[in-house]
């Protein structure tokens, strides 16, 4: 069985070496990049299966490589952050990143969130292969084999996050989740930090489906807990 490849973009080589040793310890193929010009190439040369990036990064920064990324790929990418920079994760988070680790970081809990988002990607594949791919309401179709969302006639573009996530919520139509429990869905950990990354999500989708306020279903906030899909009554 092929390894899975890791591309690890940090313009730091001690990063890179601290963390190219924790993922070939479990087993991981590694490709690195020094700036992002040179990781948006490894994405497409090397095809990695996942990206940890860092956002200052010169020629190009994280956000810029993670934006060009969305364009051509849905890899899982988790972006790599200083501690005091919440507009810069946030922005990432908007723009496509699964996820983000703050600097400095614990090496085991990077490798606990790749290892995470991977196994996530594979459990959504056995949906697909089980025929759990598809799910259709009044103005919505989502189809997870084809990764693709439509609204009210549109199609939309999704992040492999947003994708799972929506469909976590519309495959339990009345069903209420806490923004951590689905951060444990989603993302298959308990989080460190805060839940900001569902709200983030969340906005992001909305956003994206534009639901008017005659639908017959909503994505509707539990004020205290989190998040339901709701389907309205006819009248």
């Amino acid at each position: 069985m092929d390894k899975q490849k890791v591309l690890i973009a940090d313009d730091e080589a001690p990063i890179r070496e601290i963390l190219k040793i924790y993922c070939e310890k479990e087993g991981f193929e590694v490709i690195e990049a020094a700036d992002g010009a040179e990781a948006i190439l490894k994405v497409q040369s090397d095809k990695p299966d996942i990206i940890i990036l860092d956002i200052m990064m010169p020629v190009l920064d994280g956000l810029e490589v993670c934006k060009q990324v969305r364009k051509m790929s849905d890899i899982p990418i988790i972006m790599l952050t200083a501690k005091d920079d919440d507009d810069d994760r946030i922005l990432g988070l908007e723009i496509g990143a699964d996820d983000y680790i703050t600097k400095p970081f614990n090496n085991r809990e990077v490798i606990a969130r790749v290892k995470a988002v991977l196994r996530r990607s594979t459990m959504v594949k056995k949906e697909e292969a089980d025929g759990r791919s598809h799910i259709e309401y009044k103005g919505l179709s989502i189809d997870m084999e084809k990764y693709q969302v439509i609204a009210f006639g549109s199609k939309m573009t999704f992040t492999a996050k947003e994708m799972e996530l929506l469909w976590c919520l519309a495959s339990n139509p009345g069903k209420a989740f806490s923004r951590n429990q689905l951060l444990e869905t989603i993302w298959g950990y308990s989080y460190y930090g805060d839940t900001r990354t569902v709200d983030t999500h969340i906005k992001r989708i909305r956003q994206k489906l534009n639901i008017p306020a005659d639908s017959e279903w909503d994505i509707t906030t539990i004020w205290g807990v989190g998040y339901k899909f709701e389907v309205k009554d006819k009248k």
